[in-house]
């Protein structure tokens, strides 16, 4: 399945970690750049990086924030892989990637294990998380 498929699946109540957080490695993203950075939100301790399936969910995502239907939006294309196990270990602190922000198909690929590299996945270097068992983090929540 695309990327899409297994985010509509996991909306749907069917989600498959696995295969949504492999899909997501495999796919070019758009991820928008302002003052030179890559677009990103803290929230409740983690950075968020902002990546786009398309360039429509792009310009719906600027024009809802104030942006008007003409502004130029400047961004980046990169697969999603770069961005889990380069960009964000990269980052200080932890961080992960939103989807799709603001649409009805978000999904969040937080700062865990298979999900980024084991060096920064907040589920193994904080102390007393074993990063398995009841309560432990999914892959590929929805937003």
């Amino acid at each position: 399945m695309s990327l899409a498929d297994e985010v509509a699946a996991a909306h749907a109540g069917h989600p498959n970690p696995a295969a949504l957080v492999g899909e997501f490695r495999r796919t070019s993203v758009w991820v928008p750049i302002v003052n030179e950075s890559l677009m990103s939100a803290e929230m409740t301790g983690i950075r968020w990086l902002y990546a786009f399936s398309d360039d429509q969910e792009l310009t719906r995502f600027a024009v809802s924030r104030g942006a008007g239907p003409e502004t130029e939006l400047h961004y980046v294309r990169t697969a999603g892989a770069r961005l889990l196990d380069i960009v964000i270990p990269a980052i200080e602190g932890p961080a992960g990637v939103v989807l799709d922000a603001g649409s009805a198909q978000a999904m969040v690929f937080p700062p865990v294990s298979g999900i980024v590299p084991d060096s920064v996945a907040v589920d193994l270097t904080e102390p007393g998380h074993t990063g398995s068992g009841p309560g432990a983090p999914m892959a590929g929540g929805a937003a």
